[in-house]
């Protein structure tokens, strides 16, 4: 993501900063520069948890970071959340708004880009750049990101010390020995271990690395830039106190891939915050027309079209003649033009007035919706290391019907709320839906079964504590 804030109005705004009021920026910047300090007891570890900002985007890799320092400064530890690239967008109170965002995406971009001119740079201008109401701003308008355009920059990240980003890679170093000296660093994903070997001389803290969908991304780099990518995560990784994936088959998956012994991964299934979730589920608020859902980021690789074109088959069989079809979750300007074309696909086919739209909604609308639901599903064409969505779904006690494939049996088989259809068969999702659409007893069972075992499994706190653990085994 370190590309995120990069595009051409990062540009514009580096070539034109001398009409912008940089002591006013640089003052609010400094307001936030000190952590929180916490008064602890000899047991308690010092933990840096670093996690790269989506700009406008709501993130699950986000969400988890926070709920993860939520549950460990409750445990009693002292974790400071350090936002790269961009500010974090939330849905719940975010626990990095005091820190200073390091590793700005203007100043990545442009460091990167002119390498040698921008080490000349002042540092009253770069930490201008780095302020969090300029990184939003840019965050706004942040444009589909081309791999062709990044592989370069992906690569230089990754070679840490030896790439264009030195400066950003040293003073992160320099503010986390100062303010915090950290017993153990901890990296939301694997593309930011072009910082460990720094960090770790600097600090002489272990790290821990989740892996969590980098393959999607590494593999979508132009070459040489995907080689020489993966060859450098594997080079990193081996150096890495702890790994963790969130699931059974990303472990087995990125063992492979990075080319490590099965043992080396440790499995953490992700927990949620469940505030909020409390509510009634649909399938026990009566009659009305039964209501199929979706939600996560509106596009092709999430299944999105493959759902419509099932609701489409379900309303023409006419088993379930009032079935109603919501759609919510991210929806970022590349992604409107197959959104659009949905909605003229539902028009020509007189459906569009049963479908409704509800795109990039709040924490309380997002529950909300899904509390409105008789049956959830996401039939991904893409491979999923986890997937929140589908956990956000079972505690608010709505059934899931997902494909079998990647994490979603053992997400299934640990809830005991939905069923999976073959992967490659569109016609079983539609005769699945279809079945527990018209078999109320059973979506009930799905209901309860799958609400009381994914509050029980798949909390922040359980998620917490098996991470500390893990961590507090390292450290012993």
């Amino acid at each position: 993501m370190a590309h995120v804030a990069a595009r051409r109005s990062a540009i514009y705004i580096a070539m034109n900063f001398s009409s912008f009021p940089f002591n006013n920026a640089v003052k609010c910047f400094n307001k936030g520069f000190y952590p929180h300090k916490r008064r602890l007891n000899k047991e308690s570890l010092k933990i840096i948890q670093l996690t790269p900002g989506a700009g406008e985007m709501y993130c699950g890799n986000c969400l988890r970071d926070n709920a993860l320092v939520v549950e460990w400064n409750r445990l009693g530890h002292d974790v400071c959340m350090v936002p790269l690239y961009l500010p974090l967008t939330l849905d719940e109170p975010d626990q990095s708004e005091s820190v200073p965002v390091f590793f700005g995406g203007i100043n990545v971009f442009m460091s990167h880009k002119f390498p040698r001119l921008w080490r000349f740079v002042p540092e009253k201008m770069r930490r201008w750049l780095d302020s969090r109401k300029l990184l939003k701003s840019i965050g706004r308008r942040v444009s589909k990101t081309n791999p062709a355009e990044v592989g370069a920059l992906t690569v230089s990240m990754l070679k840490g010390e030896e790439g264009h980003q030195q400066r950003e890679l040293q003073e992160l170093a320099d503010w986390i020995q100062k303010e915090h000296k950290p017993n153990v660093i901890v990296f939301s994903n694997a593309l930011l271990l072009g910082m460990n070997n720094h960090l770790r001389k600097t600090t002489g803290a272990k790290t821990v690395c989740v892996l969590t969908g980098e393959d999607g991304f590494l593999d979508s780099l132009p070459e040489p830039h995907c080689t020489q990518a993966w060859n450098l995560v594997r080079e990193h990784v081996k150096q890495i106190a702890l790994l963790i994936a969130p699931s059974r088959y990303y472990a087995e998956f990125m063992s492979e891939r990075l080319e490590l012994p099965k043992e080396r991964i440790h499995v953490v299934y992700n927990g949620i915050n469940t505030d909020g979730f409390e509510g009634k589920p649909a399938t026990e608020k009566g009659d009305r027309p039964p209501v199929l859902g979706f939600f996560a980021r509106m596009c092709a690789p999430k299944g999105l079209d493959v759902l419509v074109d099932a609701f489409i088959e379900i309303r023409q069989r006419g088993k379930v003649p009032n079935l109603q079809l919501k759609i919510g979750g991210n929806l970022n300007p590349w992604n409107k033009e197959m959104v659009e074309s949905l909605k003229q696909k539902l028009q020509i086919e007189g459906l569009l007035q049963d479908v409704c739209f509800h795109p990039n909604v709040s924490r309380t609308e997002k529950i909300d919706f899904l509390h409105s639901l008789d049956i959830f599903s996401v039939p991904t064409v893409c491979n999923e290391p986890f997937g929140f969505y589908v956990i956000e779904a079972l505690i608010a006690g709505v059934p899931v019907v997902l494909p079998d494939k990647s994490a979603f049996p053992e997400l299934v088989e640990k809830s005991g709320g939905g069923l999976l259809y073959p992967h490659e068969d569109r016609r079983a999702l539609v005769e699945t839906l279809e079945t527990l659409l018209t078999d109320d007893a059973k979506r009930q069972h799905l209901s309860l079964t799958g609400r009381k075992n994914a509050r029980e499994f798949f909390s922040a706190k359980r998620a917490a504590q098996e991470t500390m653990d893990l961590i507090l085994k390292q450290e012993g």
